[in-house]
């Protein structure tokens, strides 16, 4: 009695390049839907598909479906009779070092390798073809990526990114530009209020600038619902929100671009400045709203900032500001957290300057604006004569540049080239922003002069951010704490300072002295 055999079993895989072609085109279901019908003619039963939708290049192992495919094969180590089809060789493997070994992994599992359009063969003549077929492959994969690279760099040479988007960005087909930047809100105005905080001292650190983002519901957060600090930096370092494209690795320095900016470019080379001054300490994760105070009250006897802690009762917990240096004869006894803060909030309520004192301030500061934009207005001629001198440096630099061949003198003449670039992009925008102000006197001293009217509204923010930039606001240096005193007389800054006499110290009625017994 004769049986027939059974039929052999067939592995599809298919891939595109990209998820994009996955999603909208139809790469993937054509190419199973021909090799499956080479399995039918074939006599084949198929048993699995295996679909991948990243590029052909590089390590194989790399794909997730050919993990698949190949992780299946070792599952079935006592099947002997697995067909593995491709619709192209090019789908195959487009690199000649990893095609090679990717046959050897089939030929490892004992599985036979069938190609629509390309036969393979196991002689000495079929191996040396198929080897050519896939150098083949990879001239066409590296000559696609090498056009590719340069319609990149000539498109961002003419001031358009190509890169992802930036957060606070995304692409849209704009008239005569084609894909554009556009500003994406809320994220572009978070961005913005970042980046300029960070600038002008608001936000002191990178860890105050995470701690923002991380409060921002709308900011986009990692799987533990935080920002990662890397993701901090690169906002800070990307001139891209100043509206300028810096690339070095293809030889462009701050590009003026076509998509509109979140920041100016001062503002940009000013956070450059902070990132690379000196260090600063990062902001401690117990620096919380609990104690605002903690490391701006310093102790009476030593001088050093005071830190904070709850101390943990029967029944509740108790907040506590102490002196931790050792020596001191305060050392570790503590201060109330109610005294410290009831005390500093009595202090404070008389930082409010008079409805006099404020219109004479708004007058005189609406006399320096007007002078300040007649002065910029005078400065463009000699902004304009600045530029150009930048320029023939540039000129001069890149021809001594071309004609020399020491890697030191090139790689030092592009340092400079560099840096006068980035002159040149400064100077560009004070010429462009020159007698025309960014926003009107009302909208920029708006928010000063609300501050200036009551400082106090801010200590009640919810966010310590801007309780410890009223600290830094409004007073010149820590304040002094001792403990039967109080506070000692503090030094405050110099708006508050011209805007009235403000005594922050202990007061009383002075005693008369003169030949009569003192009264009481």
């Amino acid at each position: 009695m004769s049986t027939s055999s059974a039929p052999t079993r067939a592995l599809i895989y298919c891939r595109v390049s990209s998820a994009k072609q996955a999603s909208e085109g139809h790469g993937l279901d054509s190419q199973e839907m021909r090799c499956r019908q080479h399995a039918e003619q074939s006599g084949y039963e198929v048993e699995a598909v295996f679909p991948d939708d990243v590029s052909g290049g590089g390590d194989f192992m790399k794909r997730p479906g050919m993990v698949a495919l190949l992780s299946y094969l070792d599952a079935q180590r006592e099947r002997k009779d697995y067909v593995v089809i491709f619709d192209d060789l090019k789908r195959f493997a487009r690199d000649t070092e990893f095609h090679i070994q990717l046959r050897r992994a089939f030929q490892k599992r004992r599985a036979r390798v069938e190609c629509l359009n390309f036969r393979f063969d196991d002689t000495p003549e079929g191996k040396f073809v198929e080897t050519i077929f896939a150098a083949q492959g990879e001239l066409e994969r590296e000559q696609n990526r090498r056009q590719v690279i340069q319609k990149m760099q000539a498109r961002a040479a003419r001031g358009y990114w190509v890169f992802y988007p930036p957060i606070g960005y995304r692409y849209e087909r704009v008239a005569g530009h084609g894909k554009l930047l556009v500003r994406v809100e809320p994220l572009a105005a978070i961005a913005k209020e970042a980046l300029e905080a960070y600038a002008s001292g608001r936000l002191e650190t990178q860890s105050e600038v995470q701690r923002f983002l991380e409060d921002q519901p709308a900011w986009p957060k990692d799987r533990h619902g935080g920002v990662h600090p890397e993701r901090v930096a690169e906002l800070l370092a990307r001139s891209v929100y100043a509206g300028y494209i810096d690339y070095p690795k293809w030889g462009l320095n701050y590009v003026p671009a076509h998509h509109e900016r979140l920041i100016s470019f001062e503002t940009w080379q000013a956070i450059q400045d902070r990132r690379r001054g000196a260090a600063r300490a990062p902001a401690r994760k117990d620096l919380s709203r609990d104690f605002p105070l903690r490391g701006f009250v310093a102790c009476a006897c030593c001088g050093e900032a005071m830190t904070a802690c709850w101390s943990k009762g029967r029944s509740r917990s108790y907040g506590y500001y102490l002196c931790d240096s050792k020596g001191c004869p305060e050392s570790r006894k503590s201060f109330r957290k109610e005294a410290v803060e009831g005390q500093f909030e009595a202090m404070f309520t008389v930082l409010v300057p008079t409805r006099e004192l404020l219109d004479l301030a708004l007058t005189m500061l609406r006399n320096c604006w007007d002078a300040r934009v007649a002065k910029g207005r005078q400065q463009l001629a000699s902004l304009q004569e600045s530029l150009r001198d930048i320029e023939r440096k540039i000129d001069q630099l890149l021809d001594r540049l071309m004609e020399s061949s020491g890697a030191s003198v090139i790689a030092a003449c592009e340092r400079r080239v560099r840096e006068l670039e980035s002159q040149k992009a400064m100077i560009s925008d004070r010429i462009a922003a020159c007698g025309k102000p960014q926003a009107s006197f009302e909208e920029t001293y708006r928010t000063a002069l609300r501050f200036l009217r009551n400082p106090w509204k801010l200590w009640h923010s919810e966010r310590i951010e801007d309780r410890r930039a009223l600290l830094r606001l409004v007073f010149a240096e820590r304040l002094v704490y001792a403990r039967e005193e109080g506070y000692r007389t503090a030094k405050i800054s110099m708006p508050f300072r011209l805007l009235g006499k403000v005594n922050l110290g202990k007061t009383g009625v002075v005693e008369p002295r003169g030949i009569e017994p003192l009264t009481s």
